[in-house]
């Protein structure tokens, strides 16, 4: 049951996070970037709940796992000139922690 919950959370996390990031990137990935920064704290927010197994399988393993991307950051940051890759790097890298702690706190 608890496979069929990340896929389930996956198949809406995943869909989400290709409407955003195809609908605002641009020289810089700003869907992306949200993506992985709001995925973040959500993911923090949904650490800090206590949530059951299941609910945390649909909604933190499923949804945010789906929603947030690293292998996209990843090509993004490849992709672009090394100045812009290493700045969308950075702010990636500092935002998105500082995102699951805030979550995490707020929760």
């Amino acid at each position: 049951m608890t496979g069929l919950l990340v896929a389930l959370g996956a198949a809406v996390g995943a869909p989400l996070r290709f409407l955003l990031a195809t609908r605002f990137d641009r020289e810089l990935p700003w869907g992306t970037l949200v993506v992985n920064v709001s995925g973040s704290f959500l993911l923090g927010l949904l650490a800090a709940m206590s949530l059951s197994e299941s609910a945390l399988a649909l909604l933190g393993v499923g949804f945010c796992g789906g929603f947030t991307t690293y292998s996209a950051f990843a090509v993004q940051v490849v992709d672009r000139d090394p100045r812009l890759g290493t700045a969308y790097a950075a702010l990636t890298l500092l935002l998105a922690p500082a995102a699951c702690a805030l979550g995490f706190w707020v929760g």
